[in-house]
């Protein structure tokens, strides 16, 4: 897992799931297995955009682009713009 993954892996156990024993790595289902929720995708998507500095359009994406870190890092290469 990359430093960016990993980083965003801590950010959605300790401040979007907070429940002890839930890990996440690049494959984990979050969305589609419920433990992350459209309302949570919002803070996800933000935190996205700071951790690679790049500008993501919301309305470009998609909860099945955000399911796992391996689809969201992917999502920003394919839609991201870089912040100027």
């Amino acid at each position: 897992m990359t430093e960016l993954m990993q980083q965003m892996a801590d950010y959605i156990v300790k401040d979007i799931i907070r429940r002890p024993g839930i890990a996440v790595d690049e494959d984990t289902p979050l969305v589609s297995s419920g433990l992350i929720d459209s309302l949570a995708l919002v803070d996800i998507l933000h935190k996205l955009a700071l951790l690679t500095a790049r500008k993501i359009p919301a309305g470009k994406v998609q909860p099945k682009d955000m399911d796992t870190l391996r689809l969201m890092f992917a999502t920003v290469e394919r839609v991201g713009k870089p912040r100027s």
